[in-house]
């Protein structure tokens, strides 16, 4: 082996072990803690890391050994079990990536627009279904690779495991067929949806500066008008008093909450309930924080932040698909084993990078183990 096959080697080791470690530990992290506490979200991530674990256990580790060994070794059966797993492992996290982007759009939508009202995808009966649908259109394309492969070279040193089809028609119509059903619609529909999140996050971000804007001019016109009135109004008994409920009422306004709708509110009550119980004798009615749920849902921050995530995740796919893409498209019409070879690498490089984006979008990076 020289000196460019090692540093090959090297850098699909280091793919190999990233992607391991990184989609074991979204898995892990994405286990609820209780069953009945299993989120949409969460068996979205489950399915996209064993999909990609699919991918480095059956497919990168075969072939980073094969790499070191300088040729395949490990015979036709397996060849026709790693193409085979190459397929469906892509195809499952492609369509899984997809669903995590309309999922996510969705709730962003529906915390920013429409005050956290349910979304359609947050339904583990339906999300369940879509899994399975896109686990069986994976399966129907990769079922070709267990027929029609074979381990090529003339000597024992140059030996790939790579398709060969019984003819070039029936290769280009079934690349035709795979890329077009399991690469370039869910690709569309992931940048339309990466496309809404941003304009949704642009939208929302103009509507809070405007609002601050508006608050702070209405602020410094009522704190003008109650100084004019403090002097207007010196030594009358009547000018604190009023100016106190003017301030109160504005406060209300800025917060766009009433203080009778705060955590709390015995202390902050503006009828004074709570001082009227104390003084009758009768005990105060501390309010203690009913029982929460076992896994409260995720607040409009934390839905901002995974939203981000999203984005993040669709620019690092169409980087490495639409590549990709390219790759598998030249292949089909001039078959060359360094496009495969370099097609495979952008296939592992999109499965050892993404977990830690998610990771990191639903704040589960770290080692704590709470939850």
């Amino acid at each position: 082996m020289d000196a460019e096959e090692l540093i090959e080697s090297i850098i699909r080791a280091f793919m190999f072990l990233a992607g391991v470690l990184g989609n074991n530990w979204l898995a892990v992290r994405s286990l609820p803690a209780q069953k009945s506490g299993l989120r949409t979200n969460e068996v979205l991530f489950i399915n996209l890391a064993a999909s990609n674990l699919i991918t480095n256990y059956l497919v990168d580790l075969p072939d980073t050994m094969a790499d070191f060994a300088g040729r395949w070794f490990l015979g036709e059966t397996f060849c026709a079990v790693f193409r085979f797993c190459a397929d469906l492992s892509e195809t499952s996290s492609i369509f899984t990536t997809f669903f995590i982007s309309a999922f996510w759009y969705q709730k962003l939508v529906g915390s920013l627009k429409r005050g956290g009202a349910p979304v359609q995808l947050d339904s583990l009966c339906l999300v369940g279904g879509l899994l399975a649908a896109s686990w069986t259109v994976a399966l129907v394309f990769s079922i070709p690779h267990l027929f029609f492969v074979a381990v090529e070279g003339g000597n024992d040193s140059h030996e790939d495991c790579i398709d060969v089809f019984p003819n070039a028609v029936a290769q280009q119509t079934y690349e035709i067929i795979y890329l077009t059903m399991a690469n370039a619609l869910p690709v569309a529909g992931m940048v339309f949806f990466s496309v809404q999140i941003v304009i949704t996050l642009l939208q929302n971000q103009r509507r809070i500066e405007s609002h601050n804007s508006g608050a702070t001019k209405e602020k410094g016109e009522d704190e003008k008008k109650s100084t004019e009135n403090r002097q207007d109004g010196a030594g009358s008994s009547t000018g604190p008093s009023k100016d106190l409920k003017d301030s109160a009422s504005s406060t209300d306004i800025y917060t766009g909450v009433s203080a009778s709708a705060c955590p709390n509110s015995d202390s902050s009550s503006p009828s004074g309930q709570a001082n009227t119980d104390s003084r009758a004798g009768a005990p105060l009615n501390l309010s203690k924080p009913s029982q929460r749920p076992a896994k409260p849902g995720p607040g409009p921050g934390s839905q901002v932040r995974a939203a981000k995530s999203v984005v993040a995740v669709a620019s690092v796919f169409l980087v490495c698909w639409l590549t990709h893409l390219l790759l598998r498209i030249t292949n089909s019409i001039h078959t060359s084993s360094i496009v495969v070879e370099v097609a495979s690498y952008i296939a592992a490089s999109y499965t050892c990078i993404i977990p830690y984006i998610f990771l990191h979008g639903v704040k589960k990076l770290s080692c704590s183990c709470k939850r």
